[in-house]
């Protein structure tokens, strides 16, 4: 079916309403989303009034007032559980020459009882006044182990309702009856771990298209790469009576939960705290990051960056130090010095030098990776930088981009420390891309220049990222300011 606006403040025309679960649900919904939305942490557009909602989707997984099972967590209570994708309307003003933003369209698992017991009064989000859920109480399903069940059964049987459809990869074995817990340390997505067996991300922010949460994942199990932790199974929403892109949107995918596996950053924060050399760890994560491309490179198409495709390159890199200088005065004195980094590669373009560029991860630093209790490291979360469009997230972009991703994250761990444990760093950093150059045959600070170049670019990133959000960090993304603008090849070997 076509998007369409059902109950919306908005006053641009659009195609027919999608049918609702119910008659005047989002109606009746509207005043507590409005309060309890903007609050969470996944809502993208904070600062900014939400002005109405359209409906984009929406299914009754479980019938509102069907009874669970006797002996379920929900011991035998009434419950419901809505699924539905839900368009904010926001005020937005759009940049020179760009269209006005329709809004960010919201994945929102909603649980109907007629009272909520203690246990999950955390995830109460209102009492219904009026409309079809009238006197009835609305929470945050994932909260609720019941309803949570609910999702991995439909996973688990290939299950469609309505718009939703579930596949899955019958080489894995998922069994009935896994104890559910929400993780409650997600941003920008939700998940839910089963039984220690497996963990289920639920995007909140969806757009039409292929995830590359989905779709490298399996792309690297297809090839046999033991690096990314293989699909399971996945929740896509079909919008269209034909099979247009634009109403295929990724919703969830339940991958292997990695027991025991220390998340990167918290190791190397832990290591650094006791004085621990964290070298051996990095040179094992540069192989591990390194194995991941090599095995995109032989799944999926590579293309040639010429000169006008460095120059365009080029270009976002300048334009976003001129607007954050603009927005940071702390950056203004580096700028001259950064602006080389960017022009050197200009220079090398114009001679006629080509890199190739391949599909990647997009938003790689320590945070990003998992070690097994047997040592061996994991890549999670491809989905990029939610913030950018997707078309953008899934070009083809250089290896370079990840490796100063996860050379900027050292500098951050390095930093943690008071003084900064700036050795530390350095000697991660040659770790890191040695460990890359064991498997990939060349190692990346032998390229200076296009590291450099991205290697720059992050930085003033995270000079505006933190100037807006966490000040107290902003000499972290500063220190490496100053490097780069003063030292062209600090990483050559």
């Amino acid at each position: 079916m076509s998007e369409a606006a059902t109950h919306s403040t908005a006053t641009s025309p659009g195609p027919p309403p999608v049918a609702e679960p119910m008659p005047g649900l989002l109606t009746s919904l509207e005043p507590l989303l409005r309060e309890w939305l903007p609050r969470q942490r996944w809502f993208a557009g904070k600062g900014r009034p939400v002005t109405g909602f359209s409906l984009v989707a929406g299914t009754e997984l479980l019938p509102v007032g069907a009874s669970t099972a006797a002996g379920s967590p929900s011991g035998g209570s009434k419950a419901g559980l809505l699924h539905l994708l839900v368009r904010a309307h926001q005020p937005l003003v759009p940049s020179q020459g760009a269209p006005a933003h329709p809004g960010d369209c919201y994945q929102l698992l909603l649980g109907v009882r007629e009272a909520l017991p203690p246990r999950l009064a955390p995830a109460l989000i209102g009492h219904v006044a009026d409309g079809p859920l009238a006197g009835r109480t609305v929470y945050e399903a994932l909260h609720d182990p019941r309803l949570a069940d609910v999702l991995l059964e439909a996973l688990r049987t290939k299950a469609r309702v309505g718009e939703l459809r579930c596949e899955r990869d019958m080489r894995h074995d998922i069994p009935e009856g896994l104890v559910s817990r929400m993780v409650t340390s997600e941003q920008s997505n939700s998940s839910i771990v089963y039984g220690d067996t497996f963990i289920l991300k639920l995007f909140r922010r969806v757009v039409p298209g292929d995830n590359p949460d989905l779709e490298l994942p399996l792309t690297l199990s297809r090839e046999g790469c033991a690096r990314v932790p293989a699909p399971a199974a996945w929740m896509v929403a079909e919008l269209g009576r034909t099979a247009d892109p634009d109403g295929h949107h990724v919703l969830g995918v339940l991958q292997p939960f990695l027991h025991g596996a220390a998340d990167g950053w918290e190791l190397a924060l832990s290591m650094l705290a006791k004085g621990e050399d964290f070298a051996v760890e990095a040179r094992a994560l540069g192989r591990a990051t390194a194995e991941v491309h090599t095995a995109l490179t032989r799944s999926l198409p590579t293309v040639t960056l010429g000169r006008p495709q460095l120059e365009s390159l080029v270009d976002g890199m300048t334009e976003r130090l001129e607007a954050a200088a603009q927005a940071v005065p702390a950056l203004r004195p580096y700028a001259p010095g950064l602006r080389t980094a960017f022009e050197a590669l200009a220079d090398l373009a114009a001679e006629g030098r080509t890199w190739t560029a391949q599909r990647i991860h997009g938003d790689l630093h320590l945070g990003q990776c998992l070690r097994s209790p047997s040592g061996e490291w994991s890549l999670i979360d491809f989905e990029g930088e939610p913030s950018k469009p997707l078309a953008e997230r899934r070009m083809p972009q250089p290896v370079a981009r990840d490796i100063a991703g996860m050379l900027r994250s050292f500098d951050y761990a390095a930093h943690s420390l008071q003084p900064p444990a700036a050795d530390w760093a350095t000697a991660c950093r040659a770790a890191y891309c040695s460990g890359y150059a064991d498997v990939a045959g060349a190692d990346p600070r032998t390229d200076p220049v296009l590291l450099r170049a991205y290697e720059t670019d992050k930085a003033v990133y995270e000079v505006l990222y933190e100037a807006r959000h966490r000040p107290d960090w902003l000499p972290v993304p500063l220190a490496a300011v100053h490097r780069l603008a003063t030292d062209t090849e600090a990483d050559t070997p």
